[in-house]
């Protein structure tokens, strides 16, 4: 029995997920793109200390994150971009669920602009 419920909760795991749209932030080059949108999930802290040109700052610890979201322009294909990852690929999943065409740029802006101690 307990075997069968692990195995259950595997597949169902499994099932749900599909590949995401990732690109590696380090990649990201928009010159001669259109159409699109860059969404920075950071603070407004950490978007201010920097960020990708043109980048609109919706931060995902927002407790109206999805309505500040559903403002984007749902033609546009959304690079949606953190510190790290881990929050825009939370924020990326969220869009695609709302009907967006997301990237999410792995790797975040850390990538980008190391941390400084």
């Amino acid at each position: 029995m307990k075997n069968s419920l692990v195995l259950l909760f595997l597949f169902l795991s499994m099932a749900g997920c599909k590949e995401s749209n990732q690109l590696p932030i380090t990649d990201f080059d928009p010159e001669g793109m259109n159409k699109y949108t860059v969404v920075d999930v950071r603070t407004p802290e950490e978007y201010e200390a920097g960020h990708l040109e043109n980048a609109v700052n919706i931060n995902w610890y927002d407790t109206d994150f999805a309505a500040q979201a559903s403002q984007l322009d749902k033609e546009n294909t959304i690079y949606v971009y953190c510190q790290k990852g881990g929050r825009s690929a939370k924020a990326a999943a969220m869009l695609d669920s709302l009907g967006y065409h997301v990237i999410d740029l792995s790797g975040g802006y850390g990538a980008l602009v190391p941390v400084q101690d």
